[in-house]
């Protein structure tokens, strides 16, 4: 495998299934079988979830976005441990880290933690988004994947790469094998949000984005055969 260590963001809907919302147990279980043959490689993995199965803080109207924010801050510290502990069951050694105090169910996030796990041969989780409002899980994947200098981040969406315009509406939108961070920025292509494209510009981290629910795509993507879009820097 090319690569030898990746953050891996999974869409919180992604891991919901059919369900959309809540957990979809068959489908976390896939993706922990997949991720132990990373492991099982030599590859560190760090992860970050969204929180879309439990909320979506921006298309509340009627209270406090900053209030929004954190409660979607808390969906992904309860995404985090759950998918951890589906890890656990396949046989991982996993630790979850937040940026916040969350009592004793999570750990403080440091990037010195963070390589101490890895070095440990655990696949380290980065829950509570930035710990701030008003950045999403997006911003905090690629902030993440720049502080521990991961080689790539593999984005896992429920759409399998980047197009041209939106396939759910636009039946002949036309999908990228390769494209340019550049590109994704000038043409708005809504890879990840703006500030956290920016951020991968600025800092030059490539990624990967595939269909989470494609057979096998967490490893055939690893071992490059890829059948989403990759964004060069």
């Amino acid at each position: 495998m090319k690569y030898k260590r990746v953050l891996l963001k999974l869409s919180g809907e992604a891991l919901a299934g059919d369900k959309k919302t809540g957990f979809d147990e068959e489908t976390c279980l896939k993706v922990a079988r997949q991720v132990k043959e990373l492991t099982d490689n030599g590859v560190e993995v760090g992860i970050v979830i969204g929180g879309g199965n439990f909320w979506r803080g921006r298309s509340s109207n009627t209270i406090d976005r900053t209030k929004a924010d954190q409660i979607g801050m808390l969906a992904t510290v309860m995404n985090c441990i759950y998918v951890s502990e589906i890890f656990r069951f396949v046989g991982m050694k996993t630790n979850v880290l937040t940026p916040f105090e969350c009592g004793s169910m999570t750990k403080l996030y440091s990037k010195d933690r963070a390589n101490k796990y890895f070095s440990k041969g655990m696949v380290v989780f980065f829950a509570g988004g930035t710990g701030h409002p008003y950045f999403s899980t997006d911003t905090a994947t690629v902030l993440r994947a720049i502080e521990i200098e991961a080689d790539i981040i593999l984005l896992a969406k429920s759409i399998d790469g980047v197009y041209d315009s939106d396939p759910k509406v636009n039946p002949s939108a036309k999908k990228y094998d390769e494209v340019s961070i550049q590109e994704v920025l000038d043409k708005k292509l809504g890879v990840v949000d703006l500030s956290a494209t920016i951020m991968a510009l600025e800092n030059k981290m490539p990624m990967l984005v595939f269909g989470l629910n494609e057979e096998n795509s967490i490893v055939n993507t690893m071992n490059g055969k890829n059948t989403g879009t990759i964004v060069t820097v």
